[in-house]
């Protein structure tokens, strides 16, 4: 077994031209349409869809026009109105947090699962603040912490795969990042709802941004790291065991994306982990970057296997640090090895 950082330090680096910050979101979408899924154009929205839409646009523009202090404000009451009126996700989220901190008190684990509803209405209202942000007025709602690790795996001129969670604002991390001059292509899934789909992917990329639907992630993954750009991967969703492999996430084995892993022996593309870490103390966000080793390995599915988990070890590393600001209430537990009982009881 060898580590290896992907590092090469070159001087240069890409420009990218960044997309108007003004794009218009006031009118009913278009279904949006990526190279992966034509036919969505196709699909008649229902007058369900249409009501989901006019609602969710009239929530983020009002959002939008309040301050942001107050914004924010609201929108915590309003997740933690969540917190206490959904048990459902009450529930996975304090199953989650006894299965990753078995040794906690039940007070401790209710405390950091609140503060997490928190931040995710803390998210939604800087989500809605996204047509507002140019690169003049960014630095007040986020600032970079270690980005010349990123600029050292970009130097590389193989692509960067940008390691990221469901952590603080990850919707933010790559906005921002985008907004810096680094346009990063993210994965997403399309939501049921075409109009909304339409909407929320449009607020994602008013940054320069480049939306990569999962279905289509490895070719176009593969092509942006040619060209040398940035990919972006969420690695701490539940994924079927075909789609993944096994490997410890606080003491419990997890099944995990190895495309990260698979993408990077394949091109040997630079690796980092970026967070975009809530810090009280600035009021701001900092996106921090991480060096990512490469553990070598001479049989190829033990090395990806060997990565994989490498990477969600990094990422568990930084749930302990800040336990509030991971997403609890998603069942990351959920697929379990053949012959293994499940870990949820509901």
């Amino acid at each position: 077994m060898r580590l290896h950082r992907r590092s090469a330090i070159r001087p240069g680096g890409q420009k990218w031209a960044l997309r108007s910050s003004s794009t218009s979101v006031a009118t009913e979408p278009k279904p949006s349409v990526t190279e992966s899924s034509p036919d969505r154009a196709s699909q008649r929205p229902k007058f369900r869809h249409r009501v989901e839409y006019w609602a969710a646009l009239g929530v983020l523009r009002i959002l939008g026009i309040l301050p942001r202090r107050l914004a924010r404000a609201v929108c915590e009451v309003l997740a933690l109105g969540s917190y206490y009126c959904w048990p459902r996700l009450r529930r996975v989220g304090l199953f989650n947090l006894r299965l990753a901190f078995p040794d906690w008190q039940d007070r401790e684990r209710r405390r950091v699962l609140s503060r997490a509803f928190r931040n995710l209405g803390r998210m939604l209202a800087d989500f809605a603040s996204f047509p507002k942000l140019v690169r003049a007025n960014i630095e007040r709602l986020i600032v970079y912490d270690g980005f010349e690790h990123f600029a050292r795996a970009q130097a590389q001129d193989k692509g960067v795969i940008f390691l990221t969670a469901h952590f603080g604002n990850w919707e933010l991390s790559s906005f921002a990042h985008s907004l810096y001059g680094h346009p990063l292509n993210f994965t997403v899934r399309a939501m049921d709802n075409p109009l909304l789909d339409a909407l929320i992917t449009r607020y994602r990329s008013l940054s320069g941004g480049r939306p990569v639907e999962k279905n289509d992630f490895a070719r176009r993954a593969l092509q942006a790291l040619k060209q040398g750009e940035a990919v972006g991967v969420l690695m701490d969703t539940n994924m079927l065991p075909a789609e993944g492999v096994f490997v410890d996430l606080f003491g419990h084995l997890a099944c995990t994306t190895t495309a990260p892993a698979r993408l990077a022996r394949k091109t040997g593309a630079g690796l980092v982990l970026g967070l975009a870490i809530w810090d009280a103390n600035l009021g701001r966000y900092r996106l921090r970057f991480e060096p990512v080793d490469w553990i070598a390995h001479d049989e190829a599915e033990e090395e990806i296997r060997l990565n994989t988990a490498h990477f969600t070890r990094l990422i568990e590393d930084n749930i302990r640090r800040y336990p509030d600001q991971w997403l609890w209430v998603h069942r990351r537990w959920k697929t379990r090895p053949t012959g293994e009982p499940p870990l949820y009881p509901f």
